[in-house]
């Protein structure tokens, strides 16, 4: 019998089941071409956990010999409802001597996927991806090499686009040791990492990590690599310039020395919270050595205060740190830190330190803080604050010399300072201000005597007042007690009208200022609602400025309650020289 040559060897199959996984519209094709043969596959699988059913085609070149070791494959394709990936495969080299001896390129071309949760996704991917692998026994040697060309990838919580990326690398494993002898990471415009180390494959633990990076641009890694994790920080929305390098060690899973050097950073926060110019810092860090860190700035804002050149020098031992005195120039003052001990235990951060604040000039203070300018010094001295569990509590009074008088604040807590909803709880005693000064600060037309004033239970959520109970009034004592026509209108716009027009139809009118004995005003603030008081009830109301001797004015209030923000509003008017009485 004669039998012709063989062109053609073609297979199909409807559907094929496996316990992994299953198959169905199967079509491989074998075309035999003394030049040039090709194989070509087009087949939907899925595996059993899957629903849906993924598309596989491809055209392959075949050699002539299969000792050539080489194929290229064209039109590739892998496709489903969330992956949509073209490429190209070209394998060079499959065996040598009878061994595996891999050497393959992968091209793909304009691919995109994502995942159903949407924390994976690309879009427009294009690149190369070059493996060698080969064989020696039980042991394996690979080389890979990575150029990412274009496109976007959000990969949570990394978002990275445009491509110009690169990775080289090359290691062994055997068993479930990956090793990784030399890699070489390039992120555009970012910076350079060099690494190697050890990791089991079966649970992916690192036994050994090298890292350096030693030119990071800050500016282009903020928002590419540090942002996604500061989110719900104090540096979650800042400008940021300079240069950074950092060095690691990971033995076990577990960080055993790292170096972090900073240079000429300038840093701001975006809401104007914080600034830090020129910032250097060399900021090592060891398991099983002391180290000494050094941090210094040429200048920087606080809160839109000035902060003045400083230089830090602390010694960091494992998860302790101490510091004999940090002195940070604030203003014309300085705020002088001293007995200063931190240490990191169960996650969190437990710290106290002595606290000094040297004479600052509360004029130059109102005015950053755009207050009415306001005179005298402030000064403090606490014997202690403590930082537990997210709180900073202190132990000792603040004392603020202001308005010829004192402002003391006791039981000063402070949760998240420079998060994103700083919270703040305190007492505040007024005593003995000159209330000439006071008033001529806020325009609120003039009143001579003293004011002592207690504002307890105050809390501040985002720097805004929530809670208080708040009563001023005049000092005990004998002193010129004298309130001017101008400071009346003002207090009776803030109680409710009343005096203001009492003295517009009386001979009162002719007066430019009266006498008092007493006054006061309260304020209990609940729910944005602020529940108001003065020095005696009435059945009607309550009286703020009672008179006394010739001329004599009593001033009485009506609005026993009023919202938080129309009070403020009215405080406002009356400080801009706005407010009118309302004669009836």
């Amino acid at each position: 019998m004669s039998a012709g040559a063989v062109t053609e060897i073609s297979i199909k199959a409807g559907r094929i089941e496996h316990p992994q996984g299953d198959a169905q519209d199967i079509n491989l094709q074998l075309n035999l071409n003394k030049r040039l043969s090709t194989l070509s596959l087009t087949a939907k699988l899925k595996q059993k956990n899957e629903k849906d059913f993924t598309e596989l085609s491809f055209r392959c070149d075949v050699p002539q010999s299969i000792e050539l070791n080489r194929f290229k494959c064209n039109e590739g394709l892998v496709k489903n409802t969330r992956v949509n990936l073209p490429f190209s495969l070209e394998i060079n080299n499959l065996f040598s001597h009878g061994a595996p001896d891999l050497q393959a390129t992968l091209q793909i071309k304009n691919a995109s996927f994502s995942d159903e949760a949407g924390l994976h996704a690309a879009e427009k991917l294009s690149g190369n991806v070059v493996i060698a692998l080969k064989q020696t026994g039980q042991f394996w040697q690979w080389k890979t090499a990575l150029d990412w060309q274009l496109g976007e990838v959000f990969w949570q919580p990394f978002y990275l686009a445009n491509g110009g990326h690169a990775l080289v690398a090359n290691g062994s494993f055997e068993d479930d040791v990956l090793t990784v002898k030399s890699a070489h990471l390039k992120i555009k415009n970012v910076g350079e990492l060099d690494a190697d180390g050890q990791m089991h494959l079966t649970d992916f633990k690192l036994i050994n990590l090298n890292a350096n990076l030693p030119d990071l641009a800050l500016n282009t890694a903020y928002p590419l690599l540090f942002k996604p994790f500061l989110e719900k920080t104090a540096f979650n929305d800042v400008e940021i310039e300079g240069k950074a390098a950092l060095s690691l060690h990971i033995v076990n899973s577990e960080l055993k020395s790292f170096e972090l050097r900073l240079k000429d950073v300038d840093l701001a926060d975006k809401n104007q919270k914080f600034a830090l110019y020129k910032l250097n810092a060399n900021l090592p860090w060891s398991f099983d050595n002391p180290k000494n860190v050094s941090l210094n700035y040429d200048s920087g804002e606080l809160l839109n205060l000035p902060l003045g050149k400083t230089n830090i020098q602390a010694e960091v031992n494992r998860y302790s740190l101490i510091s004999p005195d940090i002195r940070l120039p604030v203003l014309d003052g300085a705020l002088r830190l001293s007995d200063i001990s931190a240490a990191r235990i169960g996650g969190q951060w437990y710290w106290h330190l002595s606290a000094k604040l040297e004479a600052v000039s509360m004029a130059d203070f109102s005015v950053k803080l755009n207050l009415p300018r306001m005179s005298g010094k402030a000064s403090a001295e606490i014997p202690l604050v403590t930082y537990s569990n997210g709180i900073v509590t202190t132990d000792g009074s603040v004392v603020l010399n202001v308005f010829n008088g004192t402002a003391t604040v006791t039981q000063l807590t402070l949760q998240a300072p420079l998060g994103i909803a700083p919270k703040l709880n305190a007492d505040i005693a007024l005593r003995n201000l000159d209330l000439g000064d006071l008033t001529r600060t806020f325009s609120f037309g003039a009143i001579e005597g003293r004011l002592d004033g207690d504002i307890e239970d105050l809390e501040l959520q985002n720097w805004k007042p929530v809670r208080f109970d708040a009563m001023v009034q005049s000092s005990p004592g004998k002193y010129p007690k004298k309130i001017s026509q101008r400071a009346v209108e003002n207090i009776s716009a803030l109680g409710g009208g009343g005096a203001a027009a009492a003295v517009q139809r009386s001979f009162l009118r002719f007066f430019e200022q009266f006498n008092y004995g007493k006054m006061g005003l309260s304020c209990r603030l609940r729910h944005d609602i602020c529940e108001m008081g003065g020095i005696e009830s009435t059945p009607h109301g309550y009286i703020i400025v009672k008179g006394s001797g010739i001329p004599a004015i009593t001033v009485m209030g009506y609005n026993q309650t009023v919202g938080w923000s129309e009070l403020l509003a009215r405080i406002k008017r009356v400080t801009d020289g706005n407010s009118k009485a309302i004669v009836k």
